[in-house]
C-alpha cells in the first residue's frame, strides 16, 4: 500500500493537525519537508500553502480535506462524530478556529512575537497590546464551549480538537495568553488531557521554532 505523505514543515499548526489526526487512526506516514512556494508544495498545492498530502495516486491541498481523507480512508479509532449534532458541531469549531481564531492568536498574535518586522527584531508590542481584549474574549468562549464535555464535539476526541491544539500549545507558552489559559478552567483542563495524548507528544514541535 502507498505511504501516505504530508508535506509541511513541523512548527506549522496545521502540519501538526494533519500529522496528529494520521498517528491517532495509527496510519504511518511520512513527513515531507517543504517549505511554502516550494515546488514540492506548488506541484500538488495550487496556493503553496502547508500542508499538502500524497497517498498514491490521490493529492490534497487544505488541512481539514486532509484530515477528513486520513480520517475516512483509514481504519482505526474515529475522528468524526456519527451523531449528526456531534458532526456539526465539529465542522462548527473547525471553521470557527480557520476563520476566527487562528487569524487572531495565530496571524495577529503569536506573529507579533515569532515574525515582529520591527527594526530591532523585539516583539511587536503594538500589535500584541492590541491583540489582547479579543484573545481574552476567545479564550472565555473556548472555556465556556468546553464547559460541559471533556472535548469540543461532545465526549470524545475529535478533528475540530485536533485543529485547535497547535494553536493553544503555542499560546499556552507566551506570557499573555500563557496567564490567561492557565486562569481557565475547562481550557486549562481540556489542555492537560490533549498533552497526554501520544499523537500531541510526538508531535511538539522542535524548540526554537
Amino acid at each position: 500500500m502507498a505511504t501516505l505523505q504530508i508535506y509541511g514543515l513541523p512548527p506549522s499548526t496545521y502540519v501538526r493537525t494533519s500529522r496528529m489526526a494520521a498517528l491517532e487512526k495509527g496510519v504511518d506516514h511520512e513527513l515531507v519537508h517543504a517549505a511554502p512556494h516550494t515546488p514540492d508544495l506548488t506541484a500538488i498545492s495550487p496556493f503553496g500553502k502547508m500542508p499538502a498530502m500524497r497517498h498514491g495516486d490521490v493529492t490534497l491541498f487544505e488541512s481539514h480535506a486532509i484530515n477528513t481523507y486520513i480520517d475516512r480512508a483509514f481504519d482505526g479509532p474515529p475522528l468524526s462524530p456519527a451523531d449528526p449534532k456531534a458532526y456539526a458541531r465539529m465542522e462548527e469549531w473547525v471553521s470557527a478556529v480557520n476563520t476566527a481564531i487562528d487569524p487572531l492568536m495565530v496571524r495577529k498574535y503569536l506573529f507579533a512575537y515569532v515574525f515582529p518586522g520591527t527594526e530591532d527584531g523585539k516583539p511587536d508590542r503594538a500589535r500584541i497590546e492590541a491583540s489582547l481584549e479579543e484573545l481574552d474574549r476567545q479564550i472565555g468562549i473556548l472555556d465556556a464551549a468546553l464547559a460541559d464535555s471533556d472535548y469540543l464535539a461532545g465526549g470524545s476526541l475529535s478533528l475540530a480538537d485536533l485543529n485547535l491544539l497547535p494553536i493553544i500549545h503555542y499560546c499556552s507558552g507566551m506570557p499573555e495568553s500563557g496567564e490567561k489559559i492557565k486562569a481557565t478552567s475547562n481550557l486549562a483542563a481540556w489542555l492537560d488531557r490533549m498533552n497526554e495524548r501520544d499523537s500531541v507528544q510526538a508531535t511538539v514541535p522542535p524548540q526554537g521554532n
